[in-house]
């Protein structure tokens, strides 16, 4: 059976589920944005190349300007998704018995133990990354101008659900600190800049929509 520390993760994880369907929701109550234009291009096809390619450094603003920090932004969101689906895992581990809890201790088959280590390390990678840019923040002044608190607690909290799930991940005597940390996630997540998890898919398709009905994206081949 698993201990209170779980499930008050597992109750923060549902209090954030439910508020991001509240936004959902919100999101799908206004509609599809409405153009009376003429369309010169499909709307499908410029919702497909906003998701996509249109995410490469090339096809941004200013992104290929900035390789470095780009690749690290990448990282550290892989590390945030791994982070959110190891954790579904760890639970429905501890549910069906594959993980089973001595006092404060997780204990888990041997032969996961590589998985645990690989993870571990993607972990790792994908905090250190989310460490470069905020370092990167602070010291760049410029950016310092644009941020808020809610950056760099956003960054703090996210960066910190990486290196606990990472730490549980090798040393699972630390399940109750990873729980603590998930909780103080799954809570902030609606709440702060982290909630674009959500915004980013309907961002990407409403600038798709506008694009992609003006035959602006995908962009026409030059010959």
């Amino acid at each position: 059976m698993m201990a209170w520390y779980f499930w008050m993760a597992l109750a923060a994880l549902l209090v954030c589920a439910l508020q991001f369907i509240v936004k959902l929701i919100r999101l799908v109550k206004r509609g599809a944005p409405k153009d009376l234009s003429t369309p010169k291009g499909k709307v499908s096809a410029g919702v497909l190349y906003s998701a996509t390619v249109a995410m490469m450094p090339q096809n941004k603003e200013s992104a290929y300007l900035h390789l470095p920090t780009y690749v690290a932004g990448i990282l550290y969101h892989i590390g945030t998704f791994l982070s959110l689906l190891l954790f579904v895992w760890i639970f429905v581990a501890f549910a069906i018995g594959i993980y089973t809890p001595n006092d404060t201790i997780a204990i888990y088959p041997e032969y996961l133990r590589i998985g645990h280590i690989v993870a571990a390390c993607i972990l790792f990678v994908a905090a250190g990354s989310g460490i470069s840019v905020l370092i990167k923040r602070l010291i760049n002044k410029e950016l310092r101008f644009f941020s808020s608190f809610d950056d760099y607690f956003s960054n703090f909290i996210t960066t910190a659900m990486q290196l606990a799930t990472a730490i549980f991940l090798l040393y699972p005597q630390t399940i109750i600190w990873y729980c603590v940390v998930m909780t103080l996630a799954f809570l902030w997540m609606p709440v702060g800049k982290t909630k674009h998890a959500l915004y980013f898919f309907a961002a990407r398709y409403h600038l798709g929509f506008f694009y992609g009905r003006r035959g602006v994206w995908p962009p026409a081949k030059i010959h």
